[in-house]
């Protein structure tokens, strides 16, 4: 797999009849090592090891209603009320994040209403705050940590 923007971690692969697995730490099971997926485990060891986000407040590849279909969001990462925080989406690194990775993640968290989102292709990270109120959205220079988006939290 290709050397992401990102801290090296060590994860658990294996090879099976299926083709090569991760181990999924919030799924707790292997799943297939694409190179979405390859990035997706960076992100959530990122996010736990480097930014503290409890691995408890923490979904992956969660079901949610967008636009009268049922949608899988990558990532997603809950304040301590359980209301969703982060929302993560992540392409494979040969993806090119355009704007219809922007619009794709704004349709879901259209439902979720989360304060931060995330795109990545592992490569490029682009991080913002959504204002609800000015209905915009401000790029901000790094991810913040998870304490920090909390008392962000309006």
């Amino acid at each position: 797999m290709v050397r992401l923007d990102f801290p090296e971690y060590k994860f658990r692969i294996r090879q099976t009849k299926r083709g090569v697995e991760i181990f999924d730490i919030i799924r707790k099971k292997f799943v297939a090592l694409t190179p979405e997926e390859w990035v997706r485990r960076h992100v959530v060891h990122f996010l736990i090891y480097d930014k503290n986000v409890p691995a408890g407040r923490m979904n992956v590849e969660r079901s949610i209603p967008a636009l009268n279909m049922r949608r899988r969001v990558d990532v997603v990462v809950f304040d301590q009320f359980a209301k969703p925080l982060l929302v993560v989406e992540c392409k494979a690194p040969e993806v090119k994040i355009t704007q219809a990775g922007f619009d794709q993640i704004a349709r879901y968290n259209m439902t979720m209403n989360a304060q931060f989102l995330f795109v990545t292709n592992g490569l490029q990270h682009f991080f913002c705050q959504i204002d609800f109120q000015n209905q915009s959205y401000q790029f901000l220079p790094e991810i913040l940590g998870y304490q920090t988006m909390c008392a962000m939290r309006k």
